[in-house]
């Protein structure tokens, strides 16, 4: 029978994370619903390429959810939408001298990353004991000083 025993440097602190998607785009009832399927292969990719930098990531565990609320009288038919949620703990085993700011920031740019995916307004991020909610927004494209179309720059 095997035995198991505590792994020295295991131990610290929770640093429990959670991203929340909806998987509806936009906010009306006619948005394309994604499948979780496609928030995993962002996340994974993500990850992916951060690692070929050589840069920290957060992995976790996706999981579908359902979002129940109470609409108005005309929304009735829409107060419930499926969501991805995306959780995990940042180990001390692992990722002891990852601070909390790093962490945040990875949360930020991996909820970002996978909201663009998923065309969401609005991403729910909860880190420890704090939540917060990221709202996205439309970049508009520079204006060229010159008429006609933007030419293509030589590098």
């Amino acid at each position: 029978m095997k035995s198991f025993s505590l792994v020295p440097s295991s131990e610290g602190p929770r640093r429990e994370f959670k991203i929340t998607w909806g998987l509806r785009a936009g906010y009306g009832p006619s948005g394309r619903i994604y499948d979780l399927e496609e928030a995993i292969r962002a996340a994974h990719r993500w990850m992916r390429e951060r690692d070929a930098r050589a840069e920290p990531f957060l992995s976790g565990m996706f999981t579908r959810g359902e979002v129940v609320y109470a609409g108005s009288e005309a929304e009735a038919a829409h107060d419930r939408e499926p969501v991805a949620i995306f959780t995990g703990e940042v180990l001390p085993l692992y990722a002891a001298d990852m601070g909390d700011e790093m962490v945040r920031l990875l949360l930020n740019e991996l909820a970002s990353e996978i909201g663009r995916t998923l065309e969401q307004e609005e991403v729910h991020v909860a880190y420890r004991d704090r939540t917060w909610t990221l709202k996205g927004s439309t970049t508009k494209r520079p204006r060229s000083h010159s008429p006609g179309p933007p030419r293509a720059s030589s590098t």
